[in-house]
């Protein structure tokens, strides 16, 4: 039977391990006196809601002529195998003062390993803390002292200190110990002056000192020297190096009694204690993701607190012998063991409590007089809400089951309509799963069991006329494109279609779409793209009106601003001198990085249109159609290779950029154009500017613009400069974005005479827009008018009137009525009818279609000339 000395408790990967040193009874005839070093392993059983004993071990001592004490113990990384173990250091004094330290491991089989032994002519006392190696560091007389198993000699650092609040590791310095010292007060003026005045007031300091490097670190990321002379301990929560800076949180509780939340070196919060003397500082971890801060004080309290919102006393308890974290329940998250002092029983787990302020709250033995609220009420409130938010949590996650069901459901459906619709660009015939099968897929078995209705009927034989429209609509007999091509800009891949001149349709209603072709059930074959249609000029005009322009922000349809009329007015003198091309590309602008994830892929390419058809009454009959353009394939090894780049070289003084180069580079650019005027001198310097500073050459396709060649940002700038007089002129710029464009305006505005007036143009000159403006007041006011008369139109036709067809008033003579009595009456008869007729037509009524087509129109018409006058303002 053991005769128990002493204990210390340890929390080590969901077990408590207990450490006792302890002497069997005198075995008559030894010689020698022994005591045992024994180690239990605990853990928690949620069965029986006790501590069984899972293990042990025990390591005996020669124990004569010593005074054997436990120092402390922890759990350290062994630096032979980077594993954490448990560790204890024990104490053997002699009798003429030589103090004898021996640092124990602890294996997974229970086997004691002593690491190394040092031996000091005083005895440990203060700041004694177990760290990496393992090693033991301690102060002694004022100056650091640490030994390790590497070394096994005692060093002393270069420093004088009063105090260790903390020790642990820091990326990228290893261990550090956080310390207090007198102020050292620098000679130099390089210093920070707040810091230096601070230490100065204060007449201490933090320091911190990395123990493998030995070298001192910057104390101000820790906390403020005027804290200095408060703090007791300290707890670093989180450090990292960000931007080749260290960051660290951290909490310290000081000798006012507060708990301070410091960030970079800034208090962010602070916690009224509600004990005196606080001594040390933990974190906890709950379920709920709660960070917890358990602080112990000297007269054996225990307070926690909580940080959300702020920092608040969540419980407290009196009379805890120990307070323990670790994952004691096996829920994968944190827990409080706290184990408090009872003189009636011996047994050392014997009166405990496990919680984590949530769902967690196991104890036993517990005098519960000692578990005090932190307020009046706290508790009580604490379960009512709990129950509250449990119930909460179980209508969520139905409600969430529900949606998650929700979303398969449209999944499986815009999957299935994706695959038709492959087939359908593809022309080849779909086959919809019918009513059997659908019930025999596992998918499609939980709309059946869900109550929902089949959206694909077992008919086998469609309708005739359903058949032969989808015949019709995916055989297109007109031949619009005339070129596919591709490029790869940065992490964007452009998709360009050239159109033939026989396309006549209307450039504000074409679009291009990207069909992955290959069978994948967990994405969507649709790519998501962006649109732009460029029509040029042979000498490059470089009008590129994309789809997705900027407009005024309560206006949000698409405008036809494509059309050669609207060319020709926002660039009458180039225009006027080179003949328009009718080739016309759009091009389609999407990520490249999500596609290089399937390493190759294969896209179709699809021409969206609307087919407009001019009917006898003016009115247009608009029919969607779809061309198949042809498919495109990707693959890492050819963007590797460079096969997609865009290549902008020298050649000659000129860019050897192709037309798909040029049109590529636009259509991942913005566009800015920017009118400059100069009072006092003529605007030469603008081309030197271009040609010199910003190094570029025209193109070799389209000599009005030019390309910058100039390293850096700004590298794969397209400028076009245009003089309408020597004091006036435009240039427009595509770039990349913002940033680039501010560079360009800084470098250009030091070239610029002092009274050049720069101004951003949304599109065009004033006297450009002004045209348009007054194009587009025309064509409002003939919209409204030829709505009128199409109106008058179709009344006359859809309205039934009073009299009989082909008999009017005037039929039969006047004078000959107005002879007789009864000739009187039926006149008057007759005179009341037309003016009944004359009110109903005057409120006359239209069907809805026709209606609708009107106001459309018409908005179109103001839409238009609203655009354009906001351009203006």
């Amino acid at each position: 039977m053991f005769l128990d000395e002493q204990e210390q408790f340890l929390s080590y990967n969901g077990e408590v391990i207990i450490f006792q040193l302890s002497k069997p009874k005198s075995v008559e005839g030894a010689a020698d006196k022994t005591m045992d070093l024994c180690a239990k392993r605990m853990a928690f059983n949620r069965d029986t809601k006790l501590f069984v004993q899972k293990s042990s071990g025990v390591f005996s001592m020669r124990a004569s002529h010593f005074k054997i004490e436990i120092i402390c113990c922890s759990s350290t990384t062994d630096s032979r195998t980077g594993i954490i173990l448990p560790c204890i250091l024990i104490k053997k004094k002699k009798r003429n003062n030589v103090v004898k330290y021996l640092l124990f491991l602890l294996h997974s089989s229970n086997q004691f390993e002593q690491s190394f032994h040092f031996k000091l002519d005083y005895e440990l006392k203060e700041d004694i803390r177990l760290f990496t190696g393992p090693s033991v560091l301690w102060r002694h007389a004022n100056k650091l002292f640490y030994i390790s198993s590497n070394t096994c000699t005692v060093l002393s650092a270069p420093v004088q200190l009063s105090s260790v609040v903390w020790t642990g590791e820091i990326e990228g310095e290893g261990t550090v110990v956080l310390g207090i010292r007198t102020a050292c007060l620098p000679e130099s003026e390089d210093e920070d002056e707040f810091s230096t005045s601070d230490r100065a007031i204060w007449g201490s300091e933090f320091f911190g000192y990395a123990i493998e490097t030995q070298k001192m670190l910057p104390s101000t990321c820790f906390m403020p020297h005027a804290y200095s002379r408060v703090v007791s301990s300290v707890y670093v929560c989180k450090n990292e190096i960000l931007k080749k800076q260290l960051r660290i949180s951290l909490v310290a509780v000081t000798r006012k009694n507060q708990l301070i939340w410091f960030q970079d070196g800034f208090p962010k919060g602070v916690c009224e204690l509600p004990y005196e003397e606080p001594h040390s500082v933990k974190t906890a971890v709950t379920s709920s993701n709660d960070l917890l801060f358990i602080v112990s004080f000297a007269s054996g309290n225990i307070c926690v607190v909580q940080r959300r919102d702020s920092l608040q006393v969540a419980s407290k308890w009196q009379k805890v012998k120990s307070v323990l974290v670790d994952d004691f329940v096996g829920s994968g998250s944190e827990q409080l063991l706290l184990l408090f002092r009872d003189d009636s029983n011996t047994d050392a787990l014997s009166t405990f409590k496990i919680t984590d302020l949530g769902e967690v709250d196991y104890g036993n033995g517990i005098n519960y007089k000692y578990d005090v609220p932190a307020a009046e009420g706290l508790q009580e409130n604490g379960l009512l809400t709990v129950r509250a938010l449990e119930t909460r949590l179980q209508a969520g996650c139905t409600s969430v089951r529900e949606l998650q069901q929700h979303l398969r459901l449209k999944k499986r459906v815009i999957l299935e309509s994706c695959r038709a619709l492959i087939d359908l660009v593809e022309e080849r015939p779909h086959i919809l799963p019918t009513a059997n099968e659908v019930k025999c897929k596992r998918g499609c078995r939980s709309l059946l069991n869900e109550g929902l209705v089949s959206l694909w009927d077992d008919v086998e034989n469609p309708p005739r006329s359903l058949s032969k429209e989808s015949a019709s609509a995916s055989r297109v007999p007109e031949h619009f494109t005339e070129k596919l091509w591709q490029r790869v800009v940065g992490d964007s891949l452009v998709v360009g279609v050239k159109l033939t001149e026989s396309f006549y349709l209307s450039l504000s209603d074409v679009s291009l779409s990207l069909v992955m072709d290959q069978d994948s059930s967990s994405i969507s074959p649709i790519i998501e793209c962006r649109n732009k249609i460029i029509k040029l000029n042979k000498a490059f005009s470089a009008s590129a009106d994309s789809s997705c322009q900027i407009e005024p922000p309560p206006k949000k349809m698409k405008l036809d601003l494509h059309s050669k009329n609207h060319l020709k007015k926002e660039f009458p003198k180039r225009c006027s001198r080179v003949r328009l091309d009718g080739a016309k590309t759009v091009i389609a602008v999407t990520d490249l990085s999500p596609l290089l994830a399937f390493h190759r892929v294969r896209c179709i390419v699809l021409l969206h249109a609307k087919k407009q058809k001019r009917q006898n009454d003016n009115l247009q009959e608009s029919k969607k159609i779809t061309v198949v353009c042809g498919k495109i394939l990707l693959s890492l090894e050819d963007i590797s290779d460079g096969k997609y780049s865009v290549k902008m070289l020298r050649d000659n003084s000129y860019c050897t950029g192709s037309m798909e180069d040029i049109l590529a580079a636009l259509a991942v650019s913005v566009r800015f154009s920017f009118q400059i005027i100069s009072t006092d001198c003529t605007l030469t310097p603008v081309n030197s500017w271009l040609l010199g500073e910003m190094e570029c050459t025209p193109f070799k396709e389209c000599h009005d613009n030019i390309f910058c060649h100039k390293a850096g940002n700004v590298h794969g700038t397209v400028f076009n400069w245009t003089l309408k007089n020597p004091f006036e002129g435009v240039l427009t710029l595509f770039c990349r974005n913002l940033s680039v464009l501010f560079q360009c305006l800084h470098s250009l505005t030091r070239v610029l005479p002092p009274s050049c007036d720069v101004k951003l143009l949304r599109s065009g000159t004033r006297g450009v827009l002004a045209e348009q403006l007054a194009l587009a007041l025309e064509k409002e006011m003939l919209a409204w008018r030829s709505s009128f008369f199409s109106k008058e139109s179709k009344t006359e036709n859809s309205l039934t009137w009073g009299n009989e067809p082909g008999k009017n008033i005037s039929d039969a003579p006047v004078a000959s009525l107005l002879a007789s009595e009864e000739g009187v009456q039926q006149f008057r008869k007759k005179l009341q009818n037309e003016r009944e007729e004359s009110v109903l037509s005057m409120n006359q009524m239209m069907n809805g279609a026709l209606y609708r087509e009107i106001a459309l129109k018409i908005a179109e018409a103001q839409l238009s000339s609203d655009m354009i006058v906001w351009k203006l303002s």
